[in-house]
């Protein structure tokens, strides 16, 4: 037998040997030439902002403005008008009284607009125009975009005023039926209890009644009601009360 290298076969090992060799070849080169051969993905773009729905389009301005109604007690927001005590009494016995009564006293459970001064410490305060509430501006603005009930916004200015000044009359603050309320002279009329009103200063006033921990077992060594229920059997002694399972 020939002792020979065949030249075919010796061929083919050389070939194998190069292809194995070659990963470990690509491994040593320097991290510069891979990256130049590999350069890194790119970020993936920023999303496409979401296309507008073209639905509606922007409120023109006396669209705007029929929404915004609001009064302040500045007398911001007022529109121009007119209404005399006279005239409000017409509206109200015409479009309120169903509700609130001839005289503003309330018919039923409907709200009283009248009456109740000097009534607000006692047992049964009646919270009204002319008892409690500190800005006229509540009144009108009130009136304004909800009444009368079921048919909102169905006022004129002039009727409005009318109707505010009718109720000024009600509570004896304005003693004139022929009084005229108007955007000149809104911010003139003060009510009763305005000056019982104030800012919240409970940061200031009670802060040193605030604890870090507040306590939340055993705090007091005796519990005492205070108060009660004008209707007694609302909140029962616990003697007295129905049997709970």
């Amino acid at each position: 037998m020939s002792r020979s290298v065949n030249p075919v076969l010796f061929a083919g090992l050389a070939a194998i040997a190069v292809l194995a060799a070659a990963p470990l070849i690509a491994q040593t080169k320097p991290a510069a030439k891979q990256a130049q051969a590999h350069p890194p993905a790119k970020a993936a773009p920023a999303p496409a902002p979401a296309a507008k729905l073209g639905l509606g389009r922007e409120a023109l301005p006396e669209e705007i403005k029929a929404w915004d109604i609001a009064v302040r007690p500045d007398g911001k927001g007022l529109p121009p008008g007119k209404g005399t005590v006279r005239q409000g009494d017409e509206i109200f016995q015409a479009q309120c009284a169903s509700c609130h009564g001839e005289f503003g006293q309330g018919n039923g459970r409907w709200p009283v607009l009248a009456g109740g001064m000097g009534s607000l410490k006692s047992d049964r305060p009646e919270k009204t125009i002319g008892s409690f509430w500190p800005d006229l501006s509540t009144v009108f603005d009130y009136v304004r975009r909800a009444m009368p009930y079921g048919n909102a916004q169905s006022l004129s200015p002039d009727e409005l005023y009318a109707v505010t000044a009718y109720l000024l009359y009600l509570n004896d603050i304005v003693k004139d039926e022929d009084f005229e309320l108007s955007d000149k002279n809104f911010t003139s009329v003060k009510l009763p209890n305005a000056a019982a009103f104030y800012d919240d200063d409970r940061e200031t006033t009670e802060k040193a009644f605030w604890g870090k921990e507040p306590c939340m077992t055993n705090c007091k060594p005796e519990v005492k009601i205070t108060g009660r229920a004008v209707i007694l059997d609302v909140t029962p002694d616990s003697k007295t009360a129905p049997k709970v399972d």
